[in-house]
């Protein structure tokens, strides 16, 4: 799990300052991350340590969003969030930390103290702005000209950042900008990525209208119950005729004849009698995998063969994850 990805290029400092000096202050107004990926989140706050002869002492810290009708959404207690934020708070300093980020995570978030006083709480509004992004590779054709890749995403990234380019899956070491003119072959696929978090490149694209060498997976991860199924997909092409094409999981290199070579899942022992591969529609691929065990937790790969080709990506694939349901008790002070 990664930590903060990518902020805006300029980070202003945020001070709300209230009256008897009740305030709290933002580390950044304004964070652009990447899909999938974890943020954090940070302010300090500050309060009168004596109010009427009466010490200050804080109860309870929250961060919440407000959606449509102005209604406060606490994220430790909704659905949405509940697994996948964390406090993290010292005297005076407050972090939150976001998981497995989502496009409908974009939103304003901020921090509320409450202490013993009548009517002591604070909170620190306008707040942090979020706004969750992926990376897309868009493709501008030019007359008499090679074609030129942009490396895009919906909120700015920063002008210092670095950027990895892939070419069929394989890294392009030589190519740093956001930008990237190719030299054209219709059958190449090409995806890039931020220097640092290669586990969130964009989907490969096809610079040409016919179908080029590349892979797609329907999820970056997963979470699967023990003993239950788990269906992981992806959608995959190429301009010659597959000959052969098959799941694996490099976390079972050790039962490989060669480390180097990948082999069929479905002859691995661990798996045998619970895999099975659908193919519903041309160019998808579905991996069954049923009776859940939590050493099946892994990346899972899809691979295929042509007579001159030979699909061998460095990127990620879909990482599994099975777990047990566990009972969790949490106490909540209403106010």
């Amino acid at each position: 799990v990664l930590s903060l990805i990518v902020v805006s290029d300029v980070l202003c400092v945020t001070v709300i300052q209230g009256q008897d000096d009740w305030g709290v202050t933002y580390s950044s107004t304004e964070i652009c991350a990447l899909k999938a990926s974890t943020v954090e989140i940070s302010c300090t706050y500050t309060y009168p340590s004596r109010v009427d002869g009466r010490d200050t002492e804080v109860n309870e810290t929250v961060w919440f969003i407000k959606l449509s009708g102005n209604q406060p959404v606490y994220l430790r207690t909704d659905s949405d969030y509940q697994d996948r934020v964390e406090y993290s708070c010292s005297e005076k300093s407050c972090t939150l930390r976001i998981t497995d980020l989502r496009e409908s995570d974009s939103a304003e978030y901020q921090f509320k103290f409450i202490t013993n006083q009548p009517g002591g709480s604070y909170t620190g509004s306008p707040g942090v702005t979020l706004r969750v992004t992926d990376l897309q590779v868009k493709v501008t054709k030019l007359p008499s000209s090679p074609p030129e890749l942009n490396c895009h995403s919906s909120c700015r990234l920063p002008d210092r950042s670095s950027y990895i380019w892939y070419n069929n899956g394989q890294k392009i070491q030589s190519q740093t900008s956001s930008t990237y003119t190719v030299n054209f072959n219709s059958a190449d696929s090409h995806s890039c990525a931020v220097e640092g978090h290669e586990d969130f490149p964009s989907p490969p694209v096809c610079v040409s209208d016919r179908p080029c060498e590349r892979v797609i997976y329907t999820d970056r991860s997963i979470c699967a119950l023990k003993g239950s199924s788990v269906d992981i997909s992806c959608t995959y092409s190429s301009y010659q005729t597959i000959e052969s094409k098959f799941w694996f999981s490099p976390e079972r290199s050790h039962q490989w004849q060669s480390p180097s070579q990948p082999e069929d899942l479905s002859e691995d022992s661990q798996f045998r009698g619970r895999v099975q591969v659908l193919e519903t529609e041309r160019g998808r691929s579905t991996l069954r995998i049923t009776d859940l065990t939590e050493s099946d937790s892994a990346q899972y790969h899809f691979k295929f063969t042509t007579q001159f080709y030979e699909w061998n990506s460095s990127l990620p694939a879909t990482t599994l994850t099975v777990t047990a349901l566990q009972v969790q008790v949490t106490r909540i002070t209403v106010h």
